[in-house]
């Protein structure tokens, strides 16, 4: 057999309750893996570039199963140390005056943030805004996406009421044009905000179109107290029986933060077969609470890691909140034997991938597509390496990254992002950040 590419001499971890190989390899034809074993069973004279990663891992590349790239990029760093709803009232002063060309560069920074730290596919929830700039960066740097077109019409949100209506009606065709284009990397997502930003004839009309097209649902939920609160005075349910009660929740949903969960509401998810992608790092730092994971993981839900956006979060890594989220849950249960390593691996890989409706990915096996990063261990804080899922979730930092493929294509090679002008990438956003800034907050 001949290969594309192969990684070789590296340890690799399959996720997906694989088998480690302490001396393996990876080949690579076309987009997608054709070969996973011990290095002697894979021919290196057949490939056409070989991938040399003695000393480190090789890994599906991560998952991060709920963000705001163009959006929180631009905010972060702005506003810290407040609540979630005084956070959100600041960032919308900002979200007003986006413009296509700052989203586009936004966009670019953010996404090369993410690859440079591993992260090979994300599920992108746009705040009611422009999508198309991020469609024009996944041109230049072609992680494996889903663009959810985000919709609002009440609160906050008010303001984009037209905007959401408009590109609803339209949906149709935002799907033929842009669906499961890019070689299948650029999937299309229905996006609606929240409980208290979007009304029950709005919710109602992203069911029937997730129906009819056949699209998934990405959305925030039971995010925070105030959430909850807003709920029961408005309809006399918590969010998710909410939700329920109008038929939306279903195994096509991707609920994001679900902080606030009851008995009642895991149940829900559970019977509806609805995916969480759980944020510990932004809850913890909005003071939105922490999700009763043991629970929900006992119902058997679907949940992935998730960085949030960089304004609630600060960095695109997933080895953070793979740390972050080992420790609360440690700490939340008093059980230091919950959430072991490997479980917290594959909730940024394999499960991640489920969580956010991309199966085809998060996974090291033959036939699934070849998103894979190699990761160096031969550093000063991860030495000695006894156990290197250890190693990656506790003492691993994102620019231990030495290489990135997305779907078959060789995109970081030792840190370099081949192809792009990373210093003019970075230049151009923070002119373009400071100048939305001065003009959105006088």
């Amino acid at each position: 057999m001949t290969y594309d590419l192969i990684v070789t001499n590296g340890v690799v971890i399959p996720m997906n309750g694989g088998t480690i190989i302490r001396n393996g390899a990876v080949g690579i034809s076309g987009n997608s893996i054709t070969a996973v074993g011990p290095v002697d069973s894979i021919d290196a004279a057949s490939a056409t570039r070989v991938i040399d990663a003695k000393g480190r891992v090789i890994m599906p590349g991560f998952c991060n199963s709920h963000t705001h790239i163009a959006s929180n990029v631009l905010l972060r760093g702005l506003l810290e140390d407040v609540r979630l709803f005084e956070w959100l009232d600041t960032m919308w002063k900002l979200k007003q005056n986006f413009d296509h060309e700052t989203l586009y560069w936004a966009s670019l920074c953010g996404d090369l943030e993410m690859l440079k730290s591993g992260i090979t596919s994300f599920n992108e929830h746009f705040d009611a805004y422009d999508v198309e700039p991020q469609i024009e960066a996944l041109r230049e740097i072609p992680l494996r996406a889903t663009l959810g077109y985000g919709f609002a019409d009440r609160g906050l949100y008010a303001p984009r009421t037209e905007y959401s209506h408009r590109t609803m009606a339209n949906f149709a065709s935002i799907v033929g044009e842009h669906h499961r284009t890019n070689g299948d990397l650029l999937h299309i997502a229905l996006s609606p905000h929240a409980v208290y930003s979007c009304g029950a004839e709005m919710w109602k009309e992203v069911r029937r179109l997730a129906d009819d097209l056949g699209v998934i649902v990405h959305t925030h939920l039971s995010e925070g107290m105030q959430e909850v609160d807003y709920c029961l005075e408005n309809y006399g349910l918590r969010p998710v029986q909410w939700l329920h009660s109008l038929g939306f929740l279903g195994p096509d949903v991707t609920a994001a933060h679900c902080s606030q969960l009851d008995d009642d509401d895991i149940a829900i998810m559970a019977d509806t077969g609805t995916k969480i992608a759980h944020c510990p790092v932004c809850n913890a730092k909005l003071g939105s609470g922490t999700m009763p994971l043991r629970k929900v993981l006992a119902a058997r839900v679907s949940v992935g890691l998730a960085t949030d956006g960089p304004a609630s979060h600060n960095a695109s890594d997933l080895f953070q909140e793979m740390k972050f989220a080992g420790l609360i849950h440690k700490a939340a249960v008093d059980d230091v034997e919950f959430l072991t390593i490997e479980q917290l691996l594959e909730l940024a890989t394999c499960q991640g991938a489920l969580a956010m409706h991309r199966p085809e990915t998060g996974r090291l096996e033959v036939g699934a597509r070849a998103d894979l990063i190699v990761v160096n261990l031969d550093t000063a804080h991860s030495q000695p390496v006894y156990d290197e899922r250890a190693a990656l979730v506790y003492s691993t930092r994102a620019d231990d990254v030495t290489h990135s493929i997305v779907d078959g294509r060789l995109l970081m090679d030792e840190r370099e992002v081949l192809g792009v002008d990373e210093d003019r990438i970075r230049a151009k956003f923070h002119e373009a950040a400071h100048d939305l800034k001065n003009r959105s907050l006088r």
